[in-house]
């Protein structure tokens, strides 16, 4: 057994609901899927407390042309659905690979899913559950960023790990510029300065004011979370 700890005991997840869809045009992609609860099953045996928040891009794709020309609350309702569907598929397969998952949800649907109540997810926490956050902040006009930075300060998270297709921050997009550099860590102001663009103005401000740091790494990387969570240099940090 190994003497290295963990450099945090309490994370946010944030994964985006096109990060499920694998190589699927919308969807849920079961072996993706499966892929990245094997990955929070490595970082909960550390005894890491997890929370995740999970958009729903995946399948609000698939009914995006619909809402063309509708009111834009009511787009951002059938979004926040959208990621409660994500968050039971997600607890569903966390429950079988052996973790015990709770679902809470900002907007109410107690038949299917319970609401969230801080200090119940606090204590699920405690006792090593994983806490999924759905239905965003149960607001519209919030993005899914932003419940996170939201989430991740009210209960108390160490840190914000955004999961992405790319492994960092970068100075210039890296499939355009062969020159383009990963940023190892960088202030929120810089990042500001640059227009970097790795959250939404919103979340980004949240997580700024609240000292909450964020890390933006590749989901798709085999074992870069359990890396992230080890204080390893992997992926960008952004702090204060």
């Amino acid at each position: 057994m190994s003497d290295v700890k963990p450099a945090y005991k309490r994370i946010l997840l944030k994964l985006s609901g096109e990060a499920l869809m694998g190589d699927d045009q919308f969807g849920i992609n079961r072996d993706t899927i499966v892929r990245m609860v094997d990955e929070i099953v490595g970082v909960t045996e550390l005894g890491v407390q997890v929370a995740v928040v999970i958009g729903g891009g995946n399948i609000f794709r698939g009914v995006a042309g619909g809402s063309v020309g509708m009111d834009r609350a009511t787009a951002d309702y059938m979004g926040m659905l959208a990621t409660v569907m994500n968050s039971l598929a997600l607890g569903d397969t966390m429950n079988k690979a052996g973790l015990t998952a709770r679902v809470m949800s900002a907007i109410a649907i107690e038949q299917v899913v319970e609401p969230y109540v801080r200090p119940k997810a606090l204590q699920y926490l405690e006792e090593g559950k994983v806490v999924i956050f759905a239905a965003g902040t149960g607001n519209p006009f919030f993005t899914t960023d932003t419940a996170a930075a939201l989430r991740g300060a009210e209960i108390g998270a160490e840190i914000v790990l955004k999961a992405t297709k790319v492994d960092g921050v970068y100075s210039a997009d890296p499939k355009k510029d062969p020159a383009a550099t990963r940023y190892s860590k960088i202030s929120f102001d810089e990042a500001i300065s640059k227009n970097l663009g790795i959250m939404d103005a919103t979340a980004f401000a949240l997580c700024r004011d609240q000292k909450l740091p964020v890390k933006v790494f590749s989901i798709f990387k085999h074992g870069a979370l359990k890396r992230v969570v080890m204080g390893e240099d992997e992926g960008t940090l952004v702090y204060a």
